[in-house]
């Protein structure tokens, strides 16, 4: 993974980003003066790559940004990874977008939040390779286990101005609460010392030491609680007892009849039973469930249906019922009760409207007579139909049972089986111990003693087994070898740059344990706090990680391919400096052989490296420096340059 460009966003939404381009596979400088922002640079492409927090100082960044985005590119792919400023002090919010080699910075209209740091971490690196590797701390330890991933592959890859003249701490963040102790835990495997396998190694070995511990409290237990009965004949009788090869065994045997016993022991034949398989049969029983369910599914919903038709027929029939009632109730039926229909019947004065004539009414009774009749002519059929569904539901019920018995027989065939595999195999286990003790004349404790003191072997086998296999891994030791190895590049380096105490030094290395480099001399070991001046500090912090980086390139392990330095020649320059290129007096030489170094090594990975260097100088004789400027922040004909445009600001 290298770095193809940075973007910073105006809060205000105007479409035209602040863009950094890069160039991969190359030494890539931004020189320019200071308080031009090249420090937020890092800060900010460690916010991209996850970080929950920017770090970044209040004005101007602060007050004008309100995005930054990330175009990274892969062997075959590109990600854009984007965080918006948090509100607070922190934020998980992220903007995650993939796609082929043509894709490029988002516009400002379309960043918004669609996934969370969590993700992002989690994409970056499965694409970087990064295993499914849960670090297991030793026993004891106070820490717990984590996934190693980008957050740890990350520490790895910067140098802020503060941490690379350090000299007490080589990597970045080192020294804040528990990161010293995440990359002792991580190098090795980003080494290509460790992984995964190893990793299960350890935590199978831990779980072993705790059964292990646990076996030998209850053989201590029973030591302490045992009774006099210690004749090993007895105890291997009652263990065949037990496990059912024996089924009687007297209380106090005589020696001769204990032999016997056990001699009968060794006749009883196991049978070996292989395992059944019944994952078709279970299948089946398993897809019969899952059509039964659907069946019921259907019953229930078809017998709700016809409730809701039940409850509406009443409702219907009930009303006319009513109407009818209170048609008879004007015993207005009979044709010999007519009447002017124009005049009221209690006042005899002419109304406005008509009323209907009986005829009406009773020919309105008898029609609701008869739509009552033939309401109540579909209630049979209604209540027929509720019925067989009813009868199917119950039959599907049934079969539900039944289907969910067999299933729960199938379980307990499976662990009839297994529990019978287990006792064969005990049985072997107790018939070679009876006739190791027949053989050798003696028998053994007694039977819980004895059963407790096997568990405890196997436990101790079990254990011995799992160290060997980390005593072959050996961690520590193909660690070591490793570093050895870049221990090569570093020593050269270090003596290409004259540091102090390289020019007599057998080898300068990484310390895993100090996590620091060290100078092995004739004399003896000497660590990097124990060398004098800024200068050999920011040298020995240069060739350790670019020594670091050529190792992961060259054995293509899973570490992002870029390498972020800010001011690696602050040791050669006023501590409040405008321009370094104002500074006549400076170390020029030593400054040009610092970035000649940068140089040649992004050179030496042919590509698989890039440096990106933040920093006051600027060697305009040095036509290499001149095309490795990717931005220079000085004024020019007057009008400031900087991280955040001036118009920005404004």
């Amino acid at each position: 993974m290298q770095l193809l460009a940075l973007a910073l966003y105006h809060r205000d939404g105007r479409p035209a980003p602040r863009v950094l381009r890069f160039r991969p596979g190359a030494l890539n400088i931004l020189t320019g003066e200071s308080e031009t922002g090249k420090s937020e640079i890092l800060d900010i492409v460690d916010y991209c790559l996850g970080r929950s927090t920017p770090n970044l100082p209040d004005e101007p960044i602060d007050r004008t940004v309100g995005w930054y985005a990330l175009l990274v590119a892969f062997r075959d792919s590109r990600m854009v990874l984007a965080r918006p400023r948090p509100a607070g002090a922190s934020t998980t919010q992220a903007m995650i977008r993939t796609g082929d080699e043509t894709l490029d910075l988002p516009r400002a209209d379309e960043l918004t939040p669609n996934s969370n740091v969590a993700a992002l971490r989690s994409q970056l690196s499965a694409r970087l390779g990064i295993e499914d590797f849960r670090f297991q701390p030793p026993p004891g330890a106070a820490r717990a286990a984590f996934d190693v991933s980008i957050g740890q592959a990350a520490l790895l890859c910067f140098q802020n101005q503060n941490e690379i003249a350090d000299k007490k701490a080589l990597f970045h963040r080192q020294t804040e609460n528990g990161i010293a102790q995440a990359l002792k835990d991580t190098l090795p495997y980003f080494l290509g010392a460790a992984g995964p396998e190893q990793a299960l190694h350890r935590y199978h070995l831990n779980e072993a030491q705790r059964a292990q511990r646990a076996a030998q409290r209850k053989l201590d237990d029973a030591h302490r609680h045992a009774a006099a009965v210690d004749a090993s004949g007895l105890a291997l009788l009652r263990l065949a007892q037990s496990e059912g090869i024996l089924e009687e065994v007297p209380a106090a045997p005589a020696p001769s009849e204990t032999r016997a016993l056990l001699e009968q022991a060794l006749t009883v034949t196991v049978s070996t039973i292989g395992p059944v398989d019944l994952r078709d049969r279970r299948q089946a029983l398993n897809d019969e469930r899952r059509d039964l369910r659907e069946q019921l599914q259907q019953l229930d919903e078809g017998l709700a249906l016809v409730e809701r038709w039940q409850k509406q027929g009443q409702a219907f029939t009930g009303e006319l019922n009513l109407q009818l009632g209170r048609l008879k109730s004007l015993d207005l039926l009979g044709p010999e009760r007519d009447h002017d229909s124009t005049v009221c019947p209690m006042c005899t004065r002419p109304l406005d409207e008509p009323d209907a004539s009986a005829a009406e009414i009773n020919r309105l009774t008898e029609q609701l007579s008869a739509e009552l009749d033939q309401a109540q002519t579909i209630q049979p059929i209604r209540d027929e139909h509720r019925r067989s569904l009813q009868t199917e539901r119950e039959a599907v019920v049934e079969r539900l049972r039944v289907n969910g018995a067999q299933l729960r027989e199938l379980a307990a065939s499976d662990e009839r089986m297994r529990n019978l595999q287990e006792q064969h195999v005990r049985i072997a286990r107790v018939q070679g111990r009876i006739d190791q003790a027949l053989t050798a004349g003696t028998g053994s404790s007694v039977g819980d003693i004895g059963r407790l003191s096997n568990d405890l072997v196997l436990a101790q086998e079990n254990v011995a087994t799992l160290q060997a296999l980390i005593d072959e891994d050996d961690v520590t030791a193909e660690t070591e070898r490793r570093l050895t190895d870049i221990a090569a590049n570093m020593t050269t380096w270090a003596k290409r740059l004259n540091l102090g105490q390289a020019a007599s030094a057998d080898e300068v290395a990484i310390s895993l344990s100090q996590l620091n480099v060290v100078v092995r001399r004739p004399l003896g070991r000497l660590p990097l706090n124990r060398i004098g001046s800024a200068k050999n500090w920011i040298g020995y912090h240069l060739v350790a990680h670019l020594a670091l980086h050529t190792y992961f390139r060259l054995h293509n392990r899973p570490v992002p391919n870029f390498l972020m330095l800010d001011q690696p020649t602050q040791a050669f320059f006023p501590a409040k400096i405008k321009d370094a290129t104002t500074v006549q007096d400076a170390d020029w030489a030593t400054v040009t052989a610092y970035f000649e170094l940068l140089r040649d090594v992004a050179d030496l990975n042919e590509g698989a490296l890039q440096i990106i260097v933040c920093d006051h100088a600027n060697l305009t004789e040095q036509p290499w420096f001149q095309e490795a400027i990717v931005e220079d922040w000085r004024p020019v004909d007057g009008h400031r340059k900087a991280l955040i445009p001036t118009d920005w600001v404004d």
